[in-house]
């Protein structure tokens, strides 16, 4: 009888000693002697970067799909199942086929220990293979350059943002970081940057390649007006209604996700732009889950994430309690400073499903308050920190609860 999707998590969890192994070595052994295709579909986009990439992913899929083609995205992490991150046609894939895909990955690693993130990676390439897509969607896990996504040549590369997230495996700062994330770039192909001004490190290594690099708000531009925005380049232009995503940053992603296909060779009709930018969704990214007072979801992790949070939260003003808890490897500090002004109170619990990247609440308060937090409240439980957050807020407020993938996912409802 076959193993069940939770035992084989578990049983992928320990094959490798260590929970982040970067490197292309294994996997790509592995993925030889599956015979695994180069690529999973006849197109294919890798998305990286450090914010933004699950929503520009989302927009590629909603425009993708609303022109009819046959779509497979890879994302990570998932917030409530395993299943969420390998989608096809929209629908997340069932536990009988990625248990399948699992056995036939084991089947050919032999003795070659690989971790948790490669098993999804070439998981989601199996069965993209199996499905005959149109169209592949990979999102990189970490980083860029040693990421099992990079296994793939895509036809675009889409880098999103560069900031300071995951010092510990890419770098001290902006320009080591970019030049990891440069690594998914490809010699004669396509490459969009959602800023305008990337790190040098990332435009040498597309100048270096002869990649055909298009910058945002430069080769293409954004108009923003008051019931909706233009996407526009040399000849063409499209008017496109707001996403659905609440962030302000939304529409650049939403930007780089059309630039991306428009330079691909996939045909899109106009109203497919439209379309998919308006009902693209995406779960943990100002996601309201509760009302009287409202509860908001965000899964900002870093500076630059809470930084977007920030001007999202002074766009709509309302008295705004915290619900807080972030992985130790996070710049807290940093987090915290860039929200003081929009916090009244900071309610605090432990993530408890992290291993040793997460802290103990007492450790998590002291490096809060060493972010300029004064009014901290720490809690033995994270749902304990939402009902004392939800009690200060009161009916007219705001309760945020935000700081890591793992603290949404404890607090928010999974969808029905």
């Amino acid at each position: 009888m076959p193993l069940p999707l939770a035992d084989w998590l578990v049983r992928i969890q320990q094959q490798h000693p260590q929970a982040i192994a970067m490197g292309l070595e294994r996997v790509r052994a592995v993925a030889g002697a599956m015979r695994l295709a180069p690529k999973p579909a006849p197109v294919v986009v890798t998305v990286g970067g450090t914010n933004g990439k699950g929503s520009t992913v989302a927009f590629l899929e909603a425009i993708a799909r609303a022109a009819g083609l046959r779509v497979g995205t890879y994302t990570s992490p998932h917030l409530w199942r395993f299943n969420e991150r390998i989608r096809i046609d929209g629908v997340d894939a069932a536990d009988d086929a990625i248990v399948g895909a699992f056995e036939r990955i084991d089947a050919a690693r032999g003795d070659t220990p690989i971790t948790y993130f490669e098993y999804a990676t070439l998981a989601a390439f199996d069965l993209f293979e199996r499905a005959g897509l149109d169209f592949a969607i990979l999102e990189v896990g970490l980083g860029g350059r040693l990421d099992a996504t990079n296994l793939v040549d895509a036809d675009v590369a889409v880098i999103t943002t560069v900031d300071l997230d995951h010092m510990d495996y890419l770098g001290p700062d902006r320009e080591s970081i970019g030049a990891e994330k440069a690594g998914i770039l490809r010699a004669g192909k396509i490459a969009v940057f959602g800023e305008k001004d990337p790190p040098s490190s990332v435009l040498r290594r597309a100048y270096a390649l002869g990649t055909i690099a298009i910058r945002g708000h430069s080769d293409y531009l954004v108009d923003r007006f008051d019931d909706h925005w233009m996407w526009r380049e040399p000849g063409f232009q499209l008017d496109l209604p707001y996403p659905a995503l609440a962030a302000p940053v939304q529409v650049d992603n939403a930007a780089a996700a059309v630039a991306a296909l428009r330079a691909s060779p996939l045909a899109m009709p106009d109203e497919a732009f439209a379309h998919g930018v308006a009902e693209a969704r995406v779960p943990g990214r100002l996601q309201v889950i509760g009302e009287s007072p409202e509860v908001v979801a965000d899964v900002a992790h870093n500076p630059q994430g809470a930084r977007q949070l920030a001007a999202w939260l002074a766009a709509n003003p309302k008295p705004t309690v915290a619900v807080f808890s972030a992985l130790g490897d996070k710049d807290i500090e940093g987090v915290v400073a860039a929200l003081l002004p929009h916090i009244v109170a900071w309610h605090l619990g432990p993530i408890t499903d992290a291993g040793s990247r997460g802290l103990p609440v007492e450790t998590l308060e002291a490096r809060v308050r060493a972010g300029g937090a004064t009014t901290v409240h720490a809690h033995g439980a994270l749902d304990h920190a939402l009902s004392a957050a939800r009690d200060a807020a009161g009916e007219g407020g705001r309760v945020l609860v935000f700081g890591s993938f793992h603290t949404v996912a404890v607090l928010a409802n999974a969808p029905t």
